[in-house]
């Protein structure tokens, strides 16, 4: 095997240190999309471009807005707790 290889397999050795403010929810955007195309593209009958564009950004907007209402709600929840 070559050099390259190696390295990109070390990359796998360790975790990625995520951070657990805000910004590091960033990370969640292209898990969402890829989860959004790859699902719409095993459920969609025939793929037509904008059809399957306009499906898709739906999806992962509805998975985003569903994450982020549900953080909301675990957030209040917790703070109902800590009173």
């Amino acid at each position: 095997m070559s050099l390259h290889v190696f390295f990109v397999m070390a990359t796998f050795t360790a975790p990625e240190r995520l951070a657990t403010d805000p910004q590091s929810m960033l990370w969640m955007l292209p898990l969402v999309a890829a989860i959004a195309v790859i699902y719409k593209a095993t459920k969609m009958p025939t793929i037509a471009p904008a059809l399957f564009f306009k499906e898709t950004a739906a999806l992962f907007g509805s998975i985003v807005v569903f994450i982020i209402v549900t953080a909301l709600v675990l957030f209040a929840l917790v703070w109902l707790m800590a009173l």
